[in-house]
């Protein structure tokens, strides 16, 4: 199941939505102060018999390895010992498998009306797995069909929502369908009071649900008057919040902050949930670094951000592949006593896994289960495809096993990251056999299946294969898709073969098949490899003139070729550019460059760009820090090369034996006989281990 991330507010969308307006302050409360939100309650469940664990644990295998089958036909032999305690038990167990869970439910109501805390569980994850018309349907027919819980009151079916959020759903989406459910249904006092309950949580509802009870309240005998008395009252904070939510929820984020100006002009302070909506959309946009400005202001004004605001921001970093930010923000996380839970610590694994740093997501995953905290589906599926990636596939296939053993499920996701992973190494054979295991299991191969197959024997050299497979995917009633066309497109730029990547550029066309960023930065990286530059030139002003945004992607495989062929000039026009159209730099950008001034002894730009690219939160690489310290070597900048080489050191980076050398003569010659054999040996252990697992030097 996607995961979603915990929003400040509710977000669910009516079909009469219209623009934010300022009568929502019926809702707003004086009295209301952010530093006193209740928090959500722990979600404590009656614990099962040992025997009634080996009962949940028979039928939550069962309908695992069955699942293809009739639910009626496999969990006939259980229906006279199943209660409404061992759904709960068993949905515990299949939490994350969201198709499995809903015909379940459907099971168990053909044979017995559930419990109310099974359907406010069922409720809270389909909102989380943005199944909305289920929650609706859900909501709707509760009030219509008897329970094995007797009547119950709008109130009872609240704080029963309320007791399952916390660790079923996560998501205020859910309170705003129930209070939008009430208000179709008729129940306009019921809908008020959920209004001020939900308040007391930190949650604030929509614009949209807001707007729909003034509709209907007007319809009422007393509305007009209601209304009347609606336009009178002044905004307050929370009443401008709604409105900032609302426009945040819209994506329309300089309204948002047009209507915090006006707030702060008359004297209100913005509170939590005005920060949480900005630093969400913000993220959103991929406006990161202005998300962190945001949070700093946050807490300059006494509001100190939450758990889910760190994760939302570890997310943003780790998704523009800043890791070094994601970490910063996870120490303070720490250093401000806020408890990490599982979505933040699968926020940082899956950013360090993308960007090839697995050995750091294998710390925190362990780091993770050490403190308590329980890895899902999700979390295993991230790190083995992180393994996969970087060809450590006897590793990926050990988590797999682990995650068997703790009774998860793979699931066509893990075998997919696996199949790719074997297929990168040249195993096609094991691959295939993989691919018939998840048959077998009743898995379905779907188009990412196929696609990480033929992306594997792309990276492998085995073109022809891979258009054959393409071909018997067609034949499978599989239709190519964007990715299928761009990865066979990379392999024929890579190899050089334009002409035919070209081709299969017009061919996805005819299809109607839109083309993405990617595919036209893997043109341009074809161009750019085959020394035809004007062309890679062509085709970005030709992006652009079609209102096709390029990214970072697109311009460094530009400013490298330039910078391979000593051109600075042209390489900074285009790294001009890249800043004229908004488009942002990242980590690989910088390190193009500066290894490129390196290269021409352009020590000042060099420099000027190093300090931007740290103030930034990134990373030199060991070519760059290389390039940089024999470039102030030899502009006899002894100080600054000193410098990059002791921070080289601390990181543990390994700087070439010209450089180890060079820093041995100067210690030498200075009189530093210690630090010039800590040096010497340092050099030693670190080449000639290098060579001995067949490293280079």
């Amino acid at each position: 199941m996607k995961r979603r991330p915990i929003i400040p507010s509710a977000c669910y969308k009516h079909p009469s939505s219209s623009r934010p307006h300022l009568f929502v302050c019926l809702f707003s409360s004086s009295s209301f102060d952010s530093s006193g939100v209740r928090p959500f309650p722990d979600y404590s469940p009656k614990k099962p018999s040992i025997k009634d664990s080996e009962f949940v644990h028979h039928i939550s295998t069962v309908i695992k390895q069955r699942r293809c089958e009739p639910f009626r036909q496999i969990l006939k032999p259980f229906e006279s010992k199943f209660r409404p305690d061992h759904l709960l038990w068993v949905l515990m167990d299949i939490k994350t498998d969201y198709r499995l869970i809903v015909n379940l439910f459907d099971w168990s109501c053909i044979r017995r009306y559930p419990s109310l805390e099974a359907c406010c569980i069922l409720i809270q994850i389909a909102v989380g797995a943005n199944d909305l018309e289920m929650a609706q349907k859900l909501l709707h027919e509760f009030w219509t069909k008897p329970s094995i819980d007797g009547n119950i009151s709008v109130s009872q079916f609240l704080e029963k929502l309320i007791y399952t959020y916390k660790d079923w759903g996560s998501d205020p989406c859910i309170f705003d369908i129930f209070f939008q459910c009430l208000i179709e249904d008729g129940h306009l006092d019921d809908a008020r009071k959920v209004f001020d309950k939900m308040l007391n949580y930190g949650v604030v509802l929509s614009l949209d649900s807001c707007n729909m009870f003034l509709s209907r309240l007007s319809k009422e005998p007393d509305g007009p008057k209601m209304s009347l008395k609606v336009f009178c009252c002044i905004p307050d904070a929370v009443s401008y919040s709604t409105v900032i939510n609302g426009y945040c929820n819209q994506g329309e984020l300089n309204s948002g902050l047009n209507v915090v100006e006006n707030m702060q002009q008359k004297g209100l302070k913005p509170n939590a949930f005005t920060f949480n909506s900005i630093i969400l959309l913000l993220c959103k946009s991929g406006k990161v670094l202005d998300a962190e400005k945001v949070l700093r202001e946050m807490i300059s004004q006494g509001i100190f951000p939450d758990n889910a605001v760190y994760t939302t921001l570890i997310d943003g970093f780790s998704k523009i592949g800043n890791t070094a930010s994601a970490s910063r923000m996870y120490d303070e996380i720490q250093s401000r006593n806020i408890i990490p839970d599982v979505i933040t610590y699968t926020a940082l694994i899956c950013g360090f896994c993308q960007n090839g740093k697995v050995a750091e997501a294998d710390h925190l995953f362990y780091e993770m289960l050490n403190i308590g905290l329980k890895a899902d589906e999700f979390t295993y599926t991230t790190l083995i495809d992180g393994y996969c990636k970087a060809g450590e596939i006897e590793k990926a296939f050990s988590l797999h096993n682990e995650m068997i053993q703790v009774g998860l499920i793979p699931n066509v996701v893990t075998y997919t990251a696996l199949v790719d992973g074997l297929c990168k190494k040249g195993d096609v054979d094991t691959a295939n056999e993989l691919l018939h295991e998840m048959c077998e299991k009743g898995l379905v191969l779907n188009i990412y299946t196929w696609n990480a197959l033929l992306n594997g024997l792309c990276k492998s050299g085995n073109i022809e294969q891979a258009v054959k497979l393409m071909k018997d995917m067609e034949v499978a009633k599989i239709g190519p898709d964007v990715y299928t066309y761009t990865t066979l497109m990379d392999a024929y730029c890579k190899n050089g073969e334009m002409v035919m990547a070209h081709q299969l550029l017009h061919e996805m066309l005819k299809k109607g098949i839109k083309p993405t960023v990617v595919t036209f930065n893997v043109l341009m990286n074809g161009f750019c490899m085959s020394g035809m530059l004007e062309d890679g030139q062509k085709l970005l002003n030709w992006m652009l003139e079609k209102g096709i945004m390029p990214n970072s992607t697109t311009y460094n495989s530009l400013i490298k070729q330039h910078c391979v062929r000593n051109d600075m000039r042209s390489a900074t026009e285009v790294y001009r550019g890249m800043y004229n159209q908004g488009v942002t730099p990242d980590e690989n950008t910088y390190n193009i460059l500066i290894r490129g001034h390196c290269k021409m002894r352009n020590m000042k730009e060099a420099w000027f760009l190093h300090k931007e690219m740290v103030e930034k939160g990134f990373n030199l690489t060991v070519e760059t820090y290389n390039a940089l310290i024999k470039g102030f070597i030899k502009r006899k900048k002894y100080m600054e090369a000193r410098e990059l080489f002791e921070e080289m050191r601390k990181k543990e980076l390994s700087p070439d034996t010209e450089i180890y050398c060079t820093f041995a003569e100067m210690n030498y010659e200075e009189g530093n006989v210690d630090l010039t054999l800590v040096l010497c040996d340092e050099a030693v252990e670190k080449f000639v281990g290098d060579n001995s697992k067949g490293g280079r030097t």
